[in-house]
């Protein structure tokens, strides 16, 4: 009996990005491309017809969208969507599309990029997202936190780190939005991401939720009460560099095992040298393994480490690599994470 191939259709409206992704789906043997359309209307019609296992739909085309293509998908016959964007558009609906269930999103430049160094990242996302569970992929915000908790003067810990990828940027909105509004110390974000959509990332959180939200800049000193997202800088890295008279965010070249733009593995030890024991460190969903040598940094110095549990991760990779290392100390579901969080500050 022949293995199960994974079934895919692809919609994109550039005749010519159309020959290129569906070359690169043909590639692999345990994929089967099962179509392809030219705009969203097209392709939701072909959806009903062909089925596919996932879809893979362009951002930005005539006659219907990416978001309206996810919307739809997720309402009458829920499938994993994998989003394509061009980063010069820097298309915000992309987090919109990602809240109302689509899986993850790709730059299509840097996917066409990559294949010609015998990387392929959307074949590799195709197959993570065949396996999801589809109950996961519909995000929910959260319930904003507008409580003024009751600090202490001095807390047990000055800062909080976050580290994810696949499934992060709903996780993280639900996460924040949990945190109370007054949080009088850091929260240091590390988010597998293209650099001008975090700059996107970075400004709709500080919308929608009750903190401060930016980009971390060069030189900055992380400052209590404000969320600092990292930039994606390709070819450097953003720590907290502690050999100065104060901790300031700077860029290094250094190479990290896990190659992600921004690392999680260095931010998350540059926080341990600079905070010790005052140090939270949470990993959430996510491919891969990155952050596992981060957390395992922050246990070293005594820091308190948490990771999502697999039942609210969309994918358990990251959190699962950090439990096998013996690198958690506590095990949450996504929801329970903030108020856990804030029973450790007191």
């Amino acid at each position: 009996m022949p293995p199960h191939k994974t079934t895919t259709l692809l919609i994109e409206d550039s005749g010519f990005m159309r020959i290129i992704l569906s070359d690169l789906l043909k590639s692999d043997p345990s994929i089967e491309l099962l179509g392809t359309a030219s705009n969203g209307l097209k392709g939701l019609e072909k959806i009903r017809q062909l089925r596919p296992d996932v879809i893979i739909t362009d951002m930005v085309m005539p006659e219907s969208d990416g978001l309206a293509v996810v919307k739809n998908v997720m309402q009458n016959n829920p499938k994993p969507v994998i989003l394509l964007s061009s980063l010069e558009k820097e298309d915000p609906k992309v987090f919109e599309a990602l809240l109302a269930g689509a899986f993850d999103f790709l730059n299509k430049e840097e996917v066409t990029k990559l294949a010609k160094q015998q990387q392929f990242p959307l074949n590799e996302m195709v197959k993570v997202a065949a396996g999801v569970s589809l109950g996961k992929l519909a995000g929910a915000r959260g319930e904003k936190n507008t409580f003024e908790h009751s600090f202490d003067e001095q807390l047990r810990y000055e800062a909080i780190a976050i580290g994810a990828s696949t499934g992060g940027p709903v996780a993280i909105e639900q996460l924040l939005n949990g945190l109370p509004a007054n949080l009088n110390i850091p929260v240091i974000i590390a988010q597998h991401m293209p650099e001008q959509f975090l700059r996107s990332f970075a400004k709709r959180l500080d919308r929608v939720i009750p903190l401060r939200v930016k980009l971390a800049q060069q030189g900055e000193e992380p400052e209590g009460g404000t969320v600092y997202v990292l930039p994606g800088h390709k070819n450097s890295h953003v720590i907290l560099d502690s050999h100065t008279n104060r901790p300031i965010f700077s860029f290094t070249r250094k190479k990290y095992r896990e190659f992600n733009f921004p690392s999680i593995d260095g931010l998350f030890m540059s926080l341990a040298e600079v905070y010790g024991k005052k140090l939270i460190g949470i990993v959430l969903t996510g491919m891969g393994r990155d952050g596992t040598k981060g957390l395992q940094a922050i246990q070293q110095q005594r820091g308190f480490t948490i990771a999502q549990d697999e039942k609210s991760s969309v994918v358990f990779g990251m959190p699962k690599s950090a439990i096998d290392h013996k690198v958690i100390n506590q095990v949450l579901a996504l929801k329970e994470i903030p108020g856990f969080v804030v029973s450790c500050l007191a």
